[in-house]
């Protein structure tokens, strides 16, 4: 299957700490991918690496045949980011927001009222379209933040701890989306602690560990007890260490 993310022998280092360590990850086009690791694994500096928010210390990373680090614009275009920050302006109201994104992102300006509308449908904001999101919830934000983020209809969508915060509806939205999203055509990367529910929703597995994927299985070669298991054995490792 051709392969939309392609990392090879990725390193990043914060003065004499190194975060990431050599890390290789292949992923083909249509995949959802779920990556678990403890706090302080790199899943954080790893999707911000492919979001290119970070950069490198060193290693190959291409994103549709992009090269990261010489072609960050045009895969800024083709990646769509959820994570703790919302990225979203308090002054402006949802739609100005939105509107903002979209243009930004070149998306069609024939289309991009009516696209605008069906997302803040979509994620139950529409009647607060014009509304200041500053005067906005955290859970209203957050979901706001899921529209920005697929906006544009980006080929490959990084979501790093999403659920983290989200109130009750948002977090169903959200699942709601990411079902309706993974119909083989969309690459989904999501970084998660919840086991169950990032099983439940992805093709594979993978667990970060010293800055390096240690461990993948397809969903069809485990099963949620043996996956539980496979972690806590990676997390005493970190914690004996």
């Amino acid at each position: 299957m051709n392969e939309i993310l392609t990392i090879n022998n990725l390193s990043k280092q914060f003065g004499k700490k190194r975060v990431l360590n050599d890390l290789k990850l292949h992923v083909p086009r249509g995949e959802f991918l779920t990556i678990f690791g403890p706090n302080g694994a790199g899943k954080t500096t790893l999707i911000k690496i492919i979001s290119t928010l970070s950069r490198p210390s060193s290693g190959e990373i291409t994103i549709a045949d992009y090269d990261l680090t010489e072609e960050p614009e045009n895969i800024r275009k083709l990646t769509g980011v959820i994570s703790h920050n919302v990225y979203l302006y308090d002054e402006l109201t949802a739609k100005e927001n939105l509107k903002f994104y979209g243009q930004m992102y070149s998306y069609p300006s024939d289309k991009l009222d009516k696209r605008i509308l069906s997302l803040l449908n979509e994620i139950g904001l529409q009647y607060r379209m014009n509304d200041r999101v500053g005067t906005f919830s955290r859970g209203m934000k957050q979901r706001l933040s899921i529209a920005r983020a697929i906006l544009h209809e980006p080929q490959l969508l990084l979501l790093d701890e999403p659920y983290t915060g989200l109130d009750q509806h948002a977090a169903q939205i959200l699942n709601r989306i990411l079902k309706h999203l993974h119909n083989g055509k969309r690459t989904i990367i999501m970084t998660t602690h919840n086991i169950e529910l990032g099983f439940n929703l992805c093709d594979r597995v993978a667990i970060l560990n010293h800055g390096q994927i240690t461990y993948e299985k397809t969903r069809k070669q485990i099963n949620v007890s043996k996956l539980k298991k496979a972690y806590m054995s990676e997390v005493e490792g970190i914690l004996h260490d």
